[in-house]
């Protein structure tokens, strides 16, 4: 009886442990061959084509339509603005200045009054010449009226002919003499006025360069700037190759209008007229210079600005255009992808006409409203099936590779 209770004991410990490891083992186990069941899934879902990868899958692109439209032709060149007149102002007499009129920036117009030099020197000068005049006058009267009496005893064989002809020689020694007083007092009468430095021409005042009470010397002394900006003029150059299209354009006796923008080329200043064209070309640069003309209304244009210029040459009517970034160029030639209707690829070869900015004009084999293509250019070649995903700016949704039905079948699993 012993020994049958020992064996069960044993027997009992043998199956508590068989259990145990059971028990550890069978979650890997499970695992493992639910690891083996998706394998084989996967396996027969690659081999009946499902999720596979397509290297014939259509490349995702962005494209633009061609379009018909008037396209403006430019040159472009750089220039710098030249006032039409540009006045340094200095005084005219030596002395004192007694005040200042302007204020530094003020617009003035021709003659207004600037500043004023000490008067007086001039004054008593003026005054000194009118007497000079009064007594030379005097004598003239004087010589006069001996002449007048000379001829009256000439005439009664009272006095010798010479007499009287010397008289008369006096009278017009005086006569000299006082039309020399004359100059002399205007002479003084000009100096004094210029005591007063008028404007010279109408147009802006810089700063002043001397302060009142100090001495200036006449013809030496700056004391402002005087610059005419309405209007104002742009000089620029262009190369020799493109003065005849700009001849030829004012043999028609049609304007050349010129634009002006800002040294990035971005902000518009100003639009104006061409003007002079220079007679003879730079040897050193081959380039001509051209001066244009500017009414500156707004004053945007200031002397010696550096200014972009673009010069409207031509206007091309009803032209077909695209965006430059879909010309591709190799050994032929000049050549885009076209996007059939079935969203295929086609090579074209077109002939490119001029080019402004970011647009070309497309004068042989593309029809307007084509498609071309932009970006993802990398991958493309003839006959290959692409998928638009943004076309003339504008962002198309994608449609998705799997059923509807699927995606929600994915999303409850």
């Amino acid at each position: 009886m012993a020994y049958f209770k020992r064996r069960l004991f044993f027997v009992s410990i043998i199956l508590a442990a068989a259990a145990s490891v059971s028990f550890y083992y069978w979650p890997f186990s499970a695992l493992s061959k639910l690891s083996t069941d998706e394998s084989v899934k996967s396996a027969n879902s690659h081999k009946h084509g499902k999720h596979k990868h397509d290297d014939n899958a259509p490349v995702a692109v962005s494209v633009e339509t061609s379009r018909q439209t008037d396209f403006p032709v430019y040159l472009n060149a750089l220039g710098t603005v030249t006032p039409l007149r540009s006045v340094m102002v200095r005084p005219r007499v030596s002395g004192e200045i007694d005040s200042i009129d302007f204020v530094e920036g003020q617009h003035v117009k021709q003659g207004d009054l600037l500043a004023q030099i000490d008067p007086r020197p001039l004054q008593i000068q003026l005054q000194q010449t009118q007497g000079q005049l009064l007594r030379d006058e005097a004598l003239l009267e004087n010589a006069k009226i001996d002449y007048l009496r000379y001829q009256t005893l000439l005439a009664q064989d009272s006095i010798a002919a010479q007499q009287t002809a010397t008289q008369a020689a006096q009278v017009k020694q005086y006569q000299g003499i006082v039309e020399m007083d004359n100059a002399q007092v205007n002479n003084a009468k000009l100096q004094l006025s210029y005591t007063k430095v008028l404007a010279p021409i109408a147009g802006r005042v810089g700063l002043r360069q001397i302060d009142q009470g100090n001495l200036v010397q006449a013809n030496e002394t700056s004391l402002l700037i005087i610059t005419q900006l309405q209007p104002i003029s742009v000089v620029f150059t262009l190369a020799e190759d493109q003065v005849p299209s700009i001849m030829q354009r004012r043999l028609q006796s049609k304007p050349i209008e010129i634009v002006a923008y800002d040294r990035s080329g971005k902000i518009k200043l100003a639009e104006g007229k061409l003007v002079a064209v220079d007679n003879q070309i730079d040897a050193s640069t081959g380039t001509v210079k051209l001066k244009a003309q500017f009414d500156n209304v707004d004053e945007r244009l200031f002397a010696n600005q550096f200014v972009n210029v673009k010069i409207h040459l031509n206007t091309l009517e009803n032209v077909t255009q695209i965006s430059s970034a879909a010309i591709q160029n190799d050994v032929q030639g000049a050549f885009v992808y076209v996007v059939t209707p079935e969203n295929i690829i086609q090579i074209r070869r077109i002939k490119v006409g001029d080019i402004q900015n970011d647009y070309v004009t497309v004068l042989e084999n593309l029809a307007v409203d084509e498609m071309v293509v932009l970006e993802g250019r990398e991958t493309l070649r003839d006959g290959i099936k692409i998928n638009i995903v943004q076309k003339d700016g504008h962002v198309i949704m994608p449609i998705p590779d799997y059923p509807i039905e699927a995606k929600e079948k994915t999303a409850n699993h």
